[in-house]
């Protein structure tokens, strides 16, 4: 059987993972400069974090679209 790969590069990769890594490369402060955001702003927790993000889409998007950019930035 042939192995097949995910095209997506965000498989396999869990919400939490991508909010606890962009935290701890940015922080909360700047992470809250880049996307402006409440939860990441006011009393900021990647508990808070994680809520707000898997009910709201377009925040989940632009905190992907961070993680591809830095882990490509820093790939390099």
């Amino acid at each position: 059987m042939e192995n097949l790969k995910s095209k997506d590069p965000l498989h396999g990769i869990t919400l939490q993972k991508i909010v606890e890594y962009l935290a701890d490369y940015y922080g909360f402060d700047t992470l809250g400069e880049l996307i402006k955001i409440k939860c990441f702003n006011e009393n900021p927790s990647v508990k808070s974090s994680l809520t707000f993000l898997r009910k709201t889409d377009w925040a989940r998007k632009k905190v992907e679209e961070l993680y591809l950019n830095t882990i490509t930035k820093n790939s390099n």
